[in-house]
């Protein structure tokens, strides 16, 4: 089904019977409040029965509401302004406890990316970075600090890590400019996709790199341009970005590559941690020990 849940509801408005034209409507004017109603919630505001949704739904060629339900949700994260975004939340929290409410979602959006992360193209996004010859990482915005965070421990496998920063799209082309065949270029975004992101992922696969996209769907504009996809579910938390199971993702992406570099890392952090004494860089815990 498109993601265009929008024009599809329009093309068929026509055949709807009465109920369902409520429906329709409601959705077409308040589409970021119906994306997060239950079918229950959805049919008592337009005064329709719960089954009339449901109905609606399968009109639509969707397996059932939830369905329905998701591809308004994908569709509105990238469309949703930070007050709107805001407004969506408070009506999603209500009078429930945020600090619960909020750690459950990372949860469950923990669960679900595992439950969908495709293992072969994990394996293959390992592979192809520990053969690259130079790593390009970029995230920009809110996904500047997982490209910051996968950069720090990029750095501390290999010698040839490049995290792309910018302030503008010359500056991203600038660092990008000798990319090429046996490159990997690693393209962080979530909802509201960024432009920049986007627009050098696509330099870098008309240049020969392989692409590798950190993204939340295969409806992310990064997904076709890309070698391969790793996908993980992100949220909207009010206006800020919930990146729990991307970092996650991250996290195991990380210690994959370690284990194949494994020789080499001991090595590393053998240098490392004779430096990090010399130069105090940790402080040192030291056990009180009580003597009776």
């Amino acid at each position: 089904m498109s993601n265009d849940i929008l024009s599809v509801i329009q093309g068929n408005m026509p055949t709807f019977s009465k109920g369902q034209k409520l429906i329709a409507n409601f959705i077409l004017e308040s589409y970021d409040k119906a994306a997060f109603m239950t079918a229950s919630r959805l049919g008592k505001t337009v005064r329709v029965s719960e089954s009339t949704v449901v109905r609606f739904a399968a009109e639509l060629g969707y397996d059932g509401y939830p369905a329905m339900q998701k591809a308004l949700q994908e569709m509105i994260r990238s469309k949703l302004t930070s007050i709107q975004r805001i407004e969506v939340s408070n009506d999603r929290i209500g009078d429930q406890d945020i600090l619960s409410m909020v750690m459950q979602s990372d949860m469950e959006k923990i669960r679900m990316t595992l439950e969908e992360t495709d293992r072969e193209h994990f394996n293959r996004a390992v592979d192809a970075i520990v053969a690259a010859r130079h790593i390009y990482v970029l995230g920009v915005r809110s996904a500047a600090a997982l490209a910051s965070f996968l950069g720090f421990y990029f750095n501390l496998i290999f010698d040839h890590v490049t995290v792309v920063h910018s302030t503008s799209t010359s500056e991203v082309f600038e660092q990008l400019l000798r990319v090429g065949p046996g490159d990997v270029v690693i393209g962080i975004s979530f909802p509201r996709y960024s432009r920049r992101t986007v627009t050098a992922m696509q330099f870098a696969s008309d240049r020969g790199a392989t692409t590798i996209a950190l993204t939340d769907s295969e409806t992310s504009p990064l997904a076709p341009i890309s070698t391969l996809k790793l996908l993980a579910k992100s949220d909207m938390a009010s206006f800020v970005d919930s990146l729990v199971a991307p970092l996650s993702l991250v996290n195991a992406l990380i210690v994959a590559i370690g284990r194949k570099k494994n020789d080499d890392l001991s090595q590393t952090f053998e240098t490392l941690d004779h430096f990090w004494d010399v130069f105090l860089v940790y402080e040192k815990v030291e056990e009180n020990i009580c003597v009776l």
